[in-house]
């Protein structure tokens, strides 16, 4: 089975991209989302939020097979 990357359904605070990431990489949210804060403010704060907005919108969510 291939390993997909998701929007987390259950650990999320806008739309779930760190929680996803997070679970694809088997880390703590917190450290993601902690390391997207600090990228995002030493790169003048608009990359990283065009970023975030970006992979909402591309990462998709995870399809229940019924």
């Amino acid at each position: 089975m291939q390993k997909r990357l998701y929007l987390s359904e259950t650990d999320r605070k806008l739309s779930g991209v760190c929680g996803g990431i997070g679970e694809y990489f088997n880390l703590d949210s917190t450290l993601i989302r902690l390391a997207w804060v600090f990228l995002s403010l030493f790169t003048a704060g608009f990359p990283g939020l065009i970023a975030y907005i970006i992979a909402a919108l591309i990462i998709p969510k995870r399809q229940e097979n019924v």
